[in-house]
């Protein structure tokens, strides 16, 4: 069975919308998709409708992505299997979408202040009603030829000492853990690796991340090694915690792809071990 607990649509900084992405995720073979959009579930609706009118064979996780704040890095929290009825979960995420809104404009005003001309209104123009994120504003700033790629931009303007960069606003990690436990989800450390700390501050995430209440973190994701998945698994046996897979899936691109290279070794307990999961299918998608 492949499993991709991590994805994202153009509700928040993805190009593919919820039903693309439902059948692109067939298309690839996977079996289990969570959709984990920032601080949103906008796009959950237009997913379970499309699975459900194309008879899709795909098992849908309702998920999100939680910006939060820990010793001023800012530390990714997935919420897998959450109640997206649950009336206070929804005013959580309309608080983080509100912090966005702030940042954003900062991010904007910063920018105007040199010399780049009506970033925000086209920001907005093309995250157009979607989640704020940075990848919002380097899309705009590659559009209007001030770099050449997104990886670019963020290490040119919108990295920390530089231009357009914003010290974060985000919610403290372990109340959004809370919050995930709280509507009946499962919080999950999303690419411990991706936020470049050492042994020492990952260690000590992990055990915080653990006492707040935190349940899985992702073993496997995009272009981690066999060695990374091991250490991480490491992490997860020292405090307790399951393993979650997840390709962080955006958009298409050479090194990543929807539930590519997902996969644990056998002594791997997965975030999903009590999960009733059905049996896998595969279907061909018409054109």
């Amino acid at each position: 069975m492949k499993i991709d607990l991590h994805s994202h649509t153009y509700c928040s900084d993805g190009v593919l919308s919820p039903t693309e992405l439902v059948e692109r995720a067939v298309s690839k073979g996977v079996d289990v998709l969570a959709i984990t959009d920032h601080d949103t579930i906008a796009g959950l609706a237009e997913a379970r409708a499309a699975i459900a009118e194309k008879q899709l064979p795909l098992t849908l996780i309702p998920g999100v992505e939680i910006s939060t704040s820990w010793y001023e890095f800012e530390i990714h929290i997935v919420g897998l299997n959450i109640n997206s009825y649950c009336p206070v979960f929804l005013q959580h995420l309309a608080s983080q979408q509100q912090r966005r809104v702030e940042r954003a404009e900062e991010m904007a005003r910063r920018l105007e202040k040199n010399k780049i001309p009506d970033v925000l209104e086209n920001v907005l123009k093309i995250a157009n009603g979607a989640a704020l994120t940075r990848t919002h504003f380097a899309r705009y700033l590659v559009q209007i030829g001030k770099a050449s790629s997104m990886n670019t931009v963020f290490k040119k303007y919108l990295s920390r000492g530089n231009t357009g960069y914003v010290p974060n606003n985000w919610v403290p990690l372990q109340e959004a853990v809370q919050w995930i436990l709280a509507a009946g989800g499962t919080p999950v450390l999303a690419h411990p690796l991706k936020y470049k700390l050492n042994g020492r501050w990952l260690t000590r995430l992990a055990e915080e991340f653990s006492a707040a209440g935190g349940k899985a973190i992702e073993v496997a994701s995009a272009q981690m090694t066999p060695v990374q998945k091991r250490q991480v698994w490491m992490l997860c046996q020292k405090f307790g915690l399951t393993a979650s897979a997840g390709s962080d899936f955006h958009q298409e691109t050479p090194w990543n792809e929807l539930g590519r290279q997902l996969y644990f070794t056998d002594d791997v307990i997965p975030v999903w071990q009590d999960w009733q999961l059905p049996e896998p299918k595969s279907v061909q998608l018409s054109s």
